[in-house]
């Protein structure tokens, strides 16, 4: 059966996202290809990684929710996960590969957008 696995970032709208970039990397040492970034290595020796990613007013990214944040959530197996929530009745808004990683996403019942997230490699920075 697949499984969450872990957190796999917060995303939240922000005014300026370079200035928030800045200001996590200045003042929390936080910094990454993606965003700020916190990584580390699991017992397969594998290197996951959790962002906290800044996106600016006005963007349809954690549409159709009109919450100002999105739940990224890591998964071990996206497509099986995808079934599995299908199997439940839920409906899924999307499903893409990028290459690094496999993204679906569903809305919760509080009308949170929620991300799944089957990491495929390790970004070069890992902050």
């Amino acid at each position: 059966m697949a499984a969450i696995t872990g957190l796999g970032g917060v995303f939240h709208i922000v005014k300026d996202p370079a200035v928030t970039r800045k200001w996590y990397k200045d003042y929390l040492g936080l910094d990454g290809e993606y965003g700020p970034m916190l990584s580390w290595s699991d017992e397969k020796g594998e290197s996951p990684y959790s962002l906290i990613s800044h996106f600016p007013q006005g963007t349809d990214y954690l549409a159709p929710s009109t919450a100002n944040f999105m739940i990224n959530l890591r998964v071990d197996d996206l497509d099986a996960y995808v079934k599995q929530l299908q199997d439940k009745g839920l409906e899924i808004l999307g499903q893409v590969d990028e290459g690094y990683g496999k993204f679906a996403w569903i809305i919760d019942c509080d009308g949170v957008k929620l991300e799944f997230w089957q990491q495929m490699e390790a970004p070069e920075d890992g902050g």
